[in-house]
């Protein structure tokens, strides 16, 4: 089962850190998505810029509204995301315990709901084909 991975991280603890400390940390990250990409566990990983670059749209009553920021104010913003395989629930979250981000912030595990398509003859991911 598809389970996605959110880091939320403070983003102001991340500018804090020394250069050396920052570099740690991405090497600790890169040796373990590697770890999860040799196991199967890894499907994809990527991290997002930070939250001044982030737009939020709403539509309501046919009106498209953007907005600059997150969608909502919180202490930890989302850094990135962890797309894996695993088991079960118990499974995912034993591999986001071990993400080293996680020791700054959060990693939400959700599971990835597979819908029923028309005309399909069982359960399969949903997806949006582009042009």
């Amino acid at each position: 089962m598809k389970y996605l991975l959110m880091c939320c991280t403070e983003e102001k603890k991340l500018t804090t850190m020394s250069k050396s400390e920052c570099e740690a940390l991405m090497d600790e990250t890169s040796a373990y998505c590697a770890a999860l990409q040799k196991s199967g566990h890894l499907i994809v990983a990527e991290p997002l810029e930070p939250v001044q670059m982030a737009m939020t749209v709403r539509v309501r009553n046919g009106k498209v509204s953007a907005t600059d920021g997150p969608f909502a104010e919180t202490k930890e913003q989302i850094g990135g995301f962890f797309l894996i395989n695993a088991r079960d629930l118990n499974e995912a979250v034993q591999v986001a315990s071990r993400f080293p981000p996680v020791r700054l912030g959060s990693v939400e595990v959700r599971p990835v709901m597979a819908l029923q398509r028309p005309g399909a003859d069982s359960l399969t991911p949903f997806s949006i084909k582009g042009d």
